[in-house]
C-alpha cells in the first residue's frame, strides 16, 4: 500500500522472523554463535531466553537455515510446547520421520533412542529444537533431562537447544531441577536494544527494501528516539509502531514520519500502559481483588496481635485506622 509512495520494494517491518531481516548486535551475533556452536560441537543442552519480542524465534529461524545446508545434521523443531511428555515425545519422533502412532511412550523412547544412537555411531548430528520452551511442564523436562543421558564417552549423542522466555529461566533455577540445570552446556540471554541499536535496526531494514537514497528523512533522528521510547528497544514492537507509523503518514500524505504519529500509533496501541510487576506476579488480580485481599490480611495482623482479653467483636486499632482510611 505505502511501499509505491514512499519507493520501498517491499514492507520494511513486517513482523515475521525473516532472516533475511536480522540486525547483528553483539548480543544478539553472541547468541546465535553460542548455538551454533553448541549444535556443531556436540555440547549436548544449549538454552536461550529472552523478553517477548527480542528475536529468540528470528535467531533460531537463522540457526535452522545454517544447519540446513549441512548433509549431516537431522532435526527435530518443536513450536508447541504445551504437550504431556508422551505427547512431547510422540511429536519428536514423528518429526524425525519416524511412525509414531499407535505407540506407547516405552516405545516411543526405544525409538528414538535408536535413531540417535544410530546416527552417532555413523557420525552424524541429531538436534532437538524446542521454541517457546517455557511453556513445558516440570515433567516433560525430566523426559529431556533423560534424553540427555544419550552420549558416548567423548559426547553427546543427542544436541538440545531450549528457547523460551524468562520464566524458562525460573523453571531451570528452580530445586527440582537442578539435575537437568546441572547439563546445561551453554545458556544466553536476549536483552532489548539500546537508542543506538534501535536506530540502526530501523536504518538496516530500511536500507535491505533498498531506501538508503532517503532513510534519514523517512525516520528522522527525533522520530527514532519516540520509536525507542514507546518500544523500550523490543524489535517486534519497534516493527509495529513503524509499519503502522508509515500506513498513518501515507494516508496523510505525509514524506516522512514524524514524533508525534508515533506517539498517535502508540496511544492506540495502549503502549504507555504498562502494569506494575508486582500485579502480574499476582496472577491478574484486579484492583478490588487486592483491596480485599489488602483488608484480609489487615484484619488477621490485627486478630493475631490484640489482646487475648479484648472482645473479639472490637475493632483493633489498626483495623480502625483502616476503616477510617
Amino acid at each position: 500500500m505505502y511501499e509505491s509512495f514512499y519507493n520501498l520494494k517491499r514492507g520494511p517491518f513486517d513482523i515475521t522472523p525473516d532472516p533475511s531481516f536480522l540486525f547483528s548486535t553483539k548480543r544478539h551475533n553472541e547468541a546465535l554463535a553460542a548455538l551454533y556452536y553448541g549444535v556443531r560441537w556436540r555440547k549436548g543442552f544449549v538454552v536461550l531466553t529472552g523478553q517477548v519480542g527480542t528475536g529468540k524465534t528470528l535467531l533460531l529461524r537463522c540457526l535452522l537455515q545454517l544447519l540446513k545446508q549441512s548433509k549431516d545434521v537431522a532435526y527435530a523443531y518443536l513450536f508447541s510446547s504445551r504437550l504431556s511428555p508422551t505427547e512431547f515425545l510422540q511429536y519428536i519422533v514423528s518429526d524425525f520421520g519416524l511412525p509414531s502412532g499407535g505407540k506407547n511412550k516405552g516405545e516411543l523412547l526405544f525409538d528414538l533412542c535408536n535413531f540417535v544412537v544410530n546416527r552417532g555411531l555413523n557420525g552424524l548430528t541429531t538436534v532437538l529444537i524446542v521454541d517457546e520452551a517455557h511453556h513445558l511442564s516440570a515433567e516433560t523436562l525430566e523426559e529431556v533431562r533423560l534424553l540427555t543421558n544419550l552420549e558416548t564417552a567423548e559426547q553427546k549423542l543427542l544436541q538440545i537447544v531450549l528457547v523460551g522466555q524468562p520464566e524458562l529461566d525460573d523453571k531451570l533455577d528452580s530445586v527440582k531441577l537442578t539435575q537437568l540445570k546441572q547439563r546445561i552446556a551453554i545458556r544466553s540471554h536476549l536483552e532489548p536494544l539500546d537508542q543506538e541499536d534501535t536506530k540502526g535496526y530501523i536504518e538496516s531494514r530500511l536500507r535491505l527494501v533498498r531506501a538508503n537514497s532517503h532513510t534519514e528523512i523517512l525516520f528522522p533522528d527525533k522520530t527514532i528516539a519516540a520509536v525507542f521510547r514507546h518500544s523500550r528497544g523490543i524489535p517486534r514492537l519497534i516493527n509495529t509502531i513503524c509499519e503502522n507509523a508509515l500506513l498513518s503518514c501515507y494516508a496523510k500524505q505525509l514524506p516522512s514520519v514524524t514524533p508525534e504519529v508515533i506517539d498517535e500509533v502508540a496511544r492506540d496501541f495502549r503502549l504507555n500502559v504498562v502494569r506494575p510487576a508486582e500485579v502480574d506476579k499476582l496472577g491478574g488480580f484486579d484492583e478490588i481483588d487486592l483491596q480485599r485481599a489488602a483488608r484480609i490480611l489487615l484484619d488477621l495482623y490485627s486478630s493475631m496481635n490484640r489482646p487475648l482479653t479484648r472482645d473479639i467483636d472490637a475493632p483493633s486499632p489498626v483495623a480502625a485506622r483502616a476503616r477510617q482510611a
